[in-house]
């Protein structure tokens, strides 16, 4: 166990609840919409166009604020755009009740280090509103939770290329990916036994929604920091999205 990482009181911020570098936010930087040059584009499944400006793709999708309700929650707010965007009437309080959680308690030792906890495969560890500790929940627990709103429609782009992300993306679907809070490699290691599993994962974990691209950057729905197509250099972000095990969510 990587010691003085997790402190109970003094280090209570795990998961996507972490704030992000102001380093990594271009705002100032970001592209404005041509809208003379706008070209519609409509997929069948689609109620909302894509926008293409210029080899830019961007998907107009409604933006949720994870807090104050779920400080933990940045996965299934992430879902709850997406899956509003494909015309399900869900919310990201539907969506916490609904997801699958992993039941075991986290447990440490007297100096604060994390010894047992869940596996976030399984389902979602820890307090998702941040009343005690939370975590995050991975890929396989939001396909389940997606196929239950969409039957048959859900899509694990889990271990694809990132080139196979942006595709998805150009054929009007947005994605949920796991990133970290700042957008760079994650520096925030830790690993606790789950039954007789070693779970090894970073603690700066985040989930965000990529809604568009252009050969610079991607363009993300942020439920932490509340930004809507926030750019992010392209690099960086896939970067750490590998990092992060390259996964990602969305349906067709």
């Amino acid at each position: 166990m990587k010691k003085n990482l997790f402190v109970a009181i003094l280090l209570p911020l795990l998961g996507c609840s972490h704030q992000l570098s102001a380093e990594s936010i271009h705002e100032k930087n970001k592209p404005k919409i041509d809208q003379a040059a706008k070209v519609q584009h409509m997929d069948d499944t689609q109620t909302t166009p894509l926008q293409v400006v210029n080899h830019k793709y961007l998907l107009d999708v409604p933006l949720i604020r994870q807090n104050p309700e779920l400080k933990y929650g940045c996965e299934v707010t992430s879902l709850a755009m997406v899956l509003q965007y494909a015309g399900v009437k869900t919310n990201k309080m539907e969506l916490f009740t609904a997801i699958k959680k992993d039941p075991d308690p986290i447990q440490r030792s007297r100096s604060g280090d994390i010894l047992r906890w869940g596996n976030p495969a399984d389902g979602f560890v820890g307090d998702m509103t941040g009343r005690t500790a939370g975590y995050a929940v991975f890929d396989k627990p939001m396909e389940v939770l997606v196929n239950r709103y969409l039957p048959g429609r859900a899509v694990n782009l889990t271990n694809r290329t990132f080139e196979e992300i942006l595709q998805h993306i150009a054929k009007g679907f947005p994605v949920v990916v796991w990133t970290t809070g700042d957008f760079r490699l994650p520096d925030r290691p830790e690993s606790w036994l789950h039954g007789n599993q070693t779970i090894t994962t970073p603690l700066d974990l985040h989930a965000v929604v990529l809604v568009g691209y252009d050969e610079q950057n991607i363009y993300i729905n942020d439920p932490l920091s509340g930004k809507k197509q926030n750019p992010v250099n392209k690099q960086q972000f896939i970067a750490s999205w590998k990092a992060l095990q390259s996964r990602a969510i969305s349906y067709q």
